[in-house]
Parts: C-alpha cells; sequence; structure tokens
C-alpha cells in the first residue's frame, strides 16, 4: 500500500510540473498501470477462458454429495466460515499437519465437527482432470458454500473468484478468532466486526444454523443448567434424551428439531421460544441489540435469505491472497 501511495505522490507531482506533454503523458500511463496492479480484483468470469466447466464441475460434485447427506450442506457453509476467520478465505483450514504446518483442523473449534474435506478434495480432482493448476482451493470452497445452500433450498449469490491458495495455516489464530458455542453476545459482535461484518451481518450468517447438528459437548451445559429466563423447559428436557447427564458428549442432535434439513428462517422463530440449541444462538435473542434482527428474520424468510446471501459475499472475501500472492494448490491438503 505504501508503494502504491508513492506512485500516486509522483503521479501528482509530475502532474503539477511543467514536464513535456508527451512525457507526462506517458507518466500518467504508466502510473495508472501500476496504481490498477497494487489491488487484485475478483471476477465473477475469472475462469470462463481458463477453465470455462470450473463451475458447472464443482456444482455436481456438491450437488451430489448433498443428495447422498443432506447434513453435508450445512458442513460445507461452515467450512468455508471456518476458513475465512482464520487468515482469510485462503484455505488454510484444508491443510493437514505436516513438517511446516500445524494443521487449523485441531483446533477446539474444529476438531471433531468440521467435515467436508473429501467433498472439496472430489470437486478439485474433477476440476484437475481438464484444468491442472487453474482453480484454488480457496474458490471451491466459496462456490461450494453458495452451491450447497442452493441444494436446499437455500438462497443463491454471485461468486466472485480469483482467490489464491495460502502456504501456511495457524492452529494459534484458529483458537483466537473462531467464534466458541459460550460466547457472549459483546464477544461475538466484537469478533466479527474484527473481520469487517456488522451484528446483522453476524445473526444473518448464525441462521445457517437452520441447517445441520451439533455434538452434546457444546450444549450439555445450557439443556442442563440453563433457568427459565434463556431456556424453555419443555425443550431442555427433549434434547436432554439425546445428551445424557453423564457420558454422549459425541451424541449428534439437531440445531433445528422442526426443519433440521431445509434452510428456512425457523431458526429465528426458536430463538423467540428460547428453543436456541447453542448458548451463542440463544444470546442472539437476550434482551440485547440484536433482537430486532432475530425478530425481523422470524417474520421474513425472503429477508433472512437475501440478507443471508449479502453476508456470506461479504465473509467470501475477507483477507483474501491474489494476483501472484500464494499458490494454486495441486491437493488442497498440501502445499504444492
Amino acid at each position: 500500500m505504501a508503494a502504491c501511495a508513492a506512485m500516486v505522490n509522483n503521479k501528482m507531482i509530475m502532474r503539477n510540473s511543467n514536464k513535456n506533454a508527451a512525457v507526462l503523458l506517458l507518466i500518467f500511463l504508466f502510473l495508472s498501470s501500476s496504481t490498477s496492479t497494487c489491488k487484485a480484483h475478483l471476477s465473477s468470469h475469472f475462469y470462463d477462458h481458463t477453465c470455462p466447466n470450473a463451475l458447472s464441475t464443482i456444482r455436481s460434485a456438491i450437488r451430489t454429495a448433498v443428495s447422498r447427506e443432506r447434513r453435508m450442506a450445512a458442513s460445507l457453509v461452515r467450512l468455508h466460515f471456518h476458513d475465512c476467520f482464520v487468515q482469510g478465505c485462503d484455505a488454510s483450514i484444508l491443510l493437514k499437519d505436516s513438517p511446516s504446518i500445524t494443521s487449523e483442523r485441531n483446533a477446539f473449534q474444529n476438531n471433531a465437527s468440521v467435515r467436508g474435506f473429501e467433498v472439496i478434495d472430489s470437486a478439485k480432482a474433477e476440476v484437475e482432470k481438464t484444468c491442472p493448476g487453474v482453480v484454488s482451493c480457496a474458490d471451491i470452497l466459496a462456490l461450494a458454500a453458495r452451491d450447497a445452500s442452493v441444494a436446499v433450498g437455500g438462497p443463491s449469490w454471485s461468486v466472485k473468484l480469483g482467490r489464491r491458495d495460502s502456504t501456511t495455516a495457524s492452529l494459534t489464530l484458529a483458537e483466537a478468532q473462531l467464534p466458541r458455542a459460550t460466547d457472549d453476545l459483546q464477544k461475538l459482535i466484537s469478533n466479527f466486526a474484527g473481520k469487517g461484518l456488522t451484528a446483522e451481518d453476524m445473526v444473518a450468517l448464525s441462521g445457517a444454523h437452520t441447517l445441520g447438528q451439533a455434538r452434546c459437548l457444546t450444549f450439555k451445559d445450557r439443556i442442563y443448567n440453563g433457568t427459565g429466563s434463556d431456556i424453555d423447559a419443555g425443550f431442555a428436557s427433549t434434547r436432554q434424551r439425546r445428551c445424557p447427564a453423564t457420558g454422549g458428549d459425541e451424541n449428534l442432535a439437531a440445531l433445528d428439531l422442526v426443519t433440521p434439513n431445509s434452510f428456512d428462517n425457523n431458526y429465528f422463530k426458536n430463538l423467540i421460544q428460547k428453543k436456541g440449541l447453542l448458548a451463542s444462538d440463544q444470546i442472539l435473542f437476550s434482551g440485547g441489540s440484536t433482537d430486532n434482527v432475530v425478530s425481523k428474520y422470524s417474520r421474513s424468510p425472503a429477508t433472512f435469505k437475501s440478507d443471508f446471501a449479502s453476508a456470506m459475499i461479504k465473509m467470501s472475501e475477507i483477507d483474501l491472497l491474489t494476483g501472484s500472492a500464494g499458490q494454486i494448490r495441486k491437493i488442497c491438503s498440501a502445499i504444492n
């Protein structure tokens, strides 16, 4: 950025000088070209010429995976989210442990819960057959989240492409920056704000919990130690059947008992009824600053879907590697 600013300053100085007009024109053209490369831009048509079948190939792979297991839709959206919140949307979460990599998969928020890696690997392998070394794993993650949403009745959105893959991962950042199921409202708002996302973006993105499942470990304290002011007694009792007070920590329960496999706004209706499974879900409707957003989405599924799509676009463009930064991995789980 300093180099970009310096070039712009030089251009302004030269404009104000008495140099020959022809020289000024040449310098202007050079500087315009140089400054335009300081910030690479994504494009929804990025692969139109280099790999024209990339998007359809990836879409087919995602549809196949979700048709086999509806839960996979939630997993792929979550995988993209957990990638973008650590180092940006650079596919760092896909990297396995190696002599130079300590995998983000080992983070408490990821370990034994983030999944769908094999689906991304499969999509990447199919694309590599026709366009080797062209399509990044980071772009595949972004497309997979969108295609997974569509596959279960959720919204679609335009995915701008051109991300590149990181050559590093950070377990430390993953454990520090990924939200936890026990975070309070202010911590969640601050966490998302650090990524350029508003409180409304946060509530919309949390709506992805209309799909998927959670481990008993992440909500046991809430269903056994919650009070009537923050959890419905009947709801707690129902959830205790699947999650015993002793043991069963790895048992899974649907985040939304009513329509667990459909992308709808029932998640927000649950929160208003004090039936949010995770503490970090229910905190969004607990007398705080996000109550009005939850209420809005509970009344209007169309508004929720529209805002969810907009928030996903914003999230998918956090701290990207573009241009010559990073690399295009041949295999998503390892650097080249």
